[in-house]
């Protein structure tokens, strides 16, 4: 499974139109920690929750996402920190995906010593373009 951190994530996705942006968070962290924007770019991401904020596995998943995107349309995967977007990269390889490519540091990042999200690395803290209801 390739990985890219987000900056080389953006840069791919910038270098390649036909790419797709994939946030599998939860409704609740879409809405409360923000959603990232690639209307600069000329596209929007595609919404599609993992699981749910209580850990329930989305059966729809796979369904939603091969009504967004062709098999053959690459995907970028991104979720808090890398860990349940590698998952779901798994999953849409699997299911016949030919490019998907999981951002390893996630929206938030890695955490710090003292646990707390955002001051080492991720879509945020990388200064990409992103966006809070």
């Amino acid at each position: 499974m390739q990985e890219l951190a987000s900056p080389q994530a953006w840069a791919y996705l910038k270098d390649n139109p036909t790419a797709r942006l994939v946030d599998v968070r939860t409704r609740v962290e879409w809405h409360f920690v923000g959603t990232p924007d690639i209307s600069a770019l000329g596209s929007d991401v595609i919404f599609d929750e993992w699981v749910s904020v209580n850990g329930t596995p989305n059966p729809d998943f796979l369904t939603a996402l091969t009504n967004a995107a062709d098999l053959s349309t690459p995907l970028l995967m991104l979720c808090r920190s890398g860990a349940r977007s590698l998952a779901a990269s798994h999953a849409a390889a699997a299911h016949g995906f030919t490019t998907v490519i999981n951002i390893s540091d996630g929206f938030e990042g890695d955490l710090d010593g003292q646990q707390h999200r955002g001051n080492i690395n991720g879509w945020r803290h990388s200064g990409l373009a992103w966006r809070q209801s």
